[in-house]
């Protein structure tokens, strides 16, 4: 087999290597357009856990590798005066050019062919070729001249950095906040070599401008540099080589393969430099390759093994790349934070780090995190439990409701009424979260009339009957738990009428069905009824019921009230440009979109006791061009909030049958972490959410005050007892006949923690210590 590989970076090199040595038959040549001692850039990084990887593949250039890194274990924060130092992490860093040295030394040895100096500018001179490996880089020609058949997408991000290195030595990963009278700057830093570390210097395009580093030379920019970061230089100098300010890149493909070529390495894929995985992902991506050659021997087929296996990984470690950069161009949201709290947000940006992975690795760290963010409840008059008690179980507090913990049960319909009354369905499954721990439990969305019900089986607080039988699961819920109980209210607009969700989500009831009224007169499906546009006569119709379920609902003993505007509902069918192409004063722009919606809430507000709080669903994007974007929701939160909104429960989509959400863990939270922080309004986060862990990351950091619990619930009615059995909390209002089983969760769970932490402890990879500078 003829292998020919344009590009000679840590891709091509490595994938030459492990193919050669598995087969020394094979004609490799790698095409280089560089001499091979020519490099761009400073130092690469990897983790202990990616070098273990490499030893199991080639130990010869393992070794090689090893014996010029430099190691350490911590990271550094220095933000606002304060240094944060978290252990526990193991990376490892060389030289770039001692790294492609050294691959290039092993694959001339193993009979490898280097062509250097030449540049590739067509495949015509491939026709005899059974593979061609285009892992020609950032810039790929190869990708570029095939761009219609890989599908290629590139999102340029708005954000500046430049690549500079120093004499400067650091002895842990370092991160380095300056403010500036231009804005703020960033510096991501760490050691490769004796006498040697990498800067990667990043600022948000408005700072960049005022800086005026456009304008600047190669030179003047790294001065301008040296003297922001002065003090963190300490009398070192910067160096450059080729530090060319630009935007990163965020490139996909929609197919990696055309023909007998492949994209390998950031040719195929990028991840931004915040999580460091750029030449861990194209070593990877040489690894997986290889494997599929094992596997299938024939060209076609080991090529489409390796796209449809390698995918998955890839778009997971560019996911957490592309949540990482995100949290790196929205600073600002976060520089008013504590040192502590502003660093646990750093840690766990990319979601990778968890509160529980972090007091694994540095114990001190998060007990320093969990006191702080008790300190910070008591500074806002908020109460205090045990102040080294995980962020979970810190009590809140709106107007005067007070919830003993942070977990919601979230609102979920369960389509399993009779004529909209609840039953003992209802009783059981909300009266079982409420004695699982949940500090305050949500029902399901509930309807203000029969035509407001989006399935016959949903529930309703249009009846005397619906009050009696929704005041019985209050009172139980009173009696039995410290769980306080929230009513979300709300009316299906165009979604109604449909079958129960295991006959047919959102289809069309067949028969029995009732008129349906909307924003505008636009069908779910297309096949969906088409509902009316709703009149004036309509809006005082529906605001008058939802003023009446509010009024029976305060009867009924709800301690809180929740008004449900999102998901394409009836008042979000308002709200989304996507449901309302109205031109009357309730159409258009955003302001007029708001204004039915908060008439609504404004007279629900006035009927609902002044004492008691009230939040507002809404859906923060539409996920769909054209509709509700994150300033957009930004802009709903502040109005609600404006209008008496004591918390927005922050969802998305939903709103429109085609849209194209992009799912994954905790999906939402960041959604729920922009209202939060921009709109300075508290909020609920929901969506994959599925451990107490998650649940604690997303309270430390700040990125909601509350978090809803959906199917983790469902599977586990008891999952707030588990959790604080795990983490050895005292749980109030726990029944007295339930005491002796969450006494024995308490013992085992111990014992569980214990053996766990012995286990991470084991497994984790082997390093070479903390980084030395002898």
């Amino acid at each position: 087999m003829k292998i020919s590989i344009i590009g000679g970076g840590p891709a091509g090199l490595y994938f030459a290597i492990l193919m050669k040595a598995a087969k020394p038959e094979l004609d490799i040549c790698i095409y280089e357009r560089n001499r091979p001692d020519d490099t761009f850039g400073f130092g690469v990084v990897f983790s202990d856990q990616t070098l273990d990887t490499f030893a199991k593949y080639d130990a010869p250039s393992h070794r090689a590798i090893t014996e010029n890194f430099s190691y350490w274990d911590d990271i550094e924060i220095h933000f606002k005066g304060e240094t944060i130092r978290v252990g526990g992490n193991g990376f490892c860093g060389c030289s770039r050019q001692s790294l492609l040295k050294l691959m290039q030394q092993r694959a001339e040895a193993l009979g490898v062919r280097m062509d250097y100096q030449t540049d590739i500018e067509d495949l015509s001179r491939f026709a005899d070729s059974d593979l061609i490996v285009a892992a020609d880089g950032i810039n790929s020609r190869v990708r570029t001249t095939y761009e219609p058949d890989f599908g290629t997408s590139v999102d340029l991000r708005p954000n500046k950095f430049a690549w500079m290195g120093s004499t400067k030595p650091l002895d842990a990963f370092t991160f380095y906040f300056r403010e500036t009278p231009y804005g703020v700057f960033i510096a991501h830093c760490y050691q490769y070599e004796a006498g040697r570390s990498t800067w990667v210097i990043e600022t948000d395009p408005d700072t960049f401008d005022r800086a005026g580093l456009e304008q600047m030379s190669e030179e003047a920019s790294a001065a301008f540099i040296a003297e922001v970061f002065a003090e963190e230089l300490d009398g070192h100098q910067l160096i450059t080589n080729r530090s060319l300010w630009r935007s990163f890149p965020m490139i996909r493909n929609a197919h990696w393969v055309r023909g007998n070529v492949v994209l390998l390495g950031d040719a195929k894929a990028t991840a931004h430099f915040s999580i460091g995985s750029g030449t861990k992902l194209a070593m990877e991506d040489a690894i997986a390759l290889f494997e599929a050659f094992k596997a299938e021997p024939a060209v076609d087929k080991a090529l489409y093994r390796f796209e449809h296996a390698r995918r998955e990984d890839v778009e997971k470690t560019q996911h957490a790349a592309d949540v990482s950069l995100v949290w790196f161009e929205h600073l600002k949201r976060f520089w008013d934070y504590d040192p502590v709290k502003f660093s646990f947000g750093l840690m766990t940006r990319s979601k990778a780090i968890t509160y529980d992975n972090l007091a694994v690795r540095a114990p001190e760290f998060v007990d320093r995190v969990a006191r702080h963010f008790a300190e910070e409840q008591a500074a806002k008059g908020l109460p205090v439990r045990d102040p080294s008690a995980p962020p979970m179980f810190q009590p809140f507090r709106l107007r005067e409701l007070e919830l003993s913990n942070r977990v919601v049960l979230s609102p979920m319909c369960t389509y399993s009424a009779e004529d909209g009354t609840p039953d003992d369905w209802h009783l059981v499954h909300l009266g079982a979260r409420a004695l699982g721990g949940a500090g305050l439990i949500f029902t399901e969305m509930t309807d203000v009339s029969p035509e407001a019900r989006i399935t016959p089986g949903c529930t309703g607080l249009y009846t005397d009957e619906q009050e009696t039988a929704w005041k019985r699961v209050v009172d139980f819920v009173h009696q039995a738990s410290a769980a306080k109980i929230c009513l979300q209210l709300g009316h299906a607009g165009r979604k109604g009428a449909t079958r129960l969700m295991w006959e047919g989500m959102d289809q069309p009831l067949e028969s029995n069905a009732w008129p349906l009224i909307s924003a505008s007169p636009l069908p779910y499906y297309p096949h969906s009824q088409p509902p009316r546009e709703m009149t004036r006569a309509d809006m005082d119709a529906v605001k008058a019921d939802f003023v009446a379920a509010t009024r029976r609902a305060e009867k009924a003993g709800f301690d809180m009230l929740e008004m449900h505007c999102a998901h394409g509902y009836l008042l979000a069918s308002f709200v989304s440009p996507l449901t309302n192409h109205r031109t009357d004063e309730y159409g258009g722009s955003l302001e007029n979109r708001l204004r039915y919606p908060l008439e609504v809430f404004e007279a629900m507000r006035d009927a609902w006791p002044a004492h008691k709080p009230m939040s507002v669903r809404i859906s923060a994007t539409d996920w769909k061009d054209g509709g509700i974007s994150g300033e957009d929701s930004v802009e709903i939160a502040r109005s609600f909030s404006q209008a008496g909104c004591d918390l927005i429960d922050v969802s998305t989509g939903q709103t429109v049958h085609d849209a194209a959400p992009m799912f994954g863990r905790m999906f939402q939270t960041p959604f729920a972490d922009r209202i939060r922080n921009e709109a300075q309004v508290a909020t609920m986060c929901v969506g994959a959410i599925s451990s107490a862990d998650q649940i604690n990351t997303i309270l430390a950091a700040g990125r909601a005050d509350l978090v809803a619990v959906g199917r983790g619930h469902l599977a586990d009615p008891f999952m707030t007892v588990r959790a604080a059995a795990w983490y050895g909390v005292d749980l109030p209002g726990v029944p007295p006949q339930y005491a002796p089983g969450v006494q024995a969760e308490k013992s085992s769970a111990r014992k569980a923690r214990e053996e766990l932490l012995a286990l991470r402890i084991r497994a984790k990879p082997k390093g070479g210590g903390v980084l030395t500078n002898s």
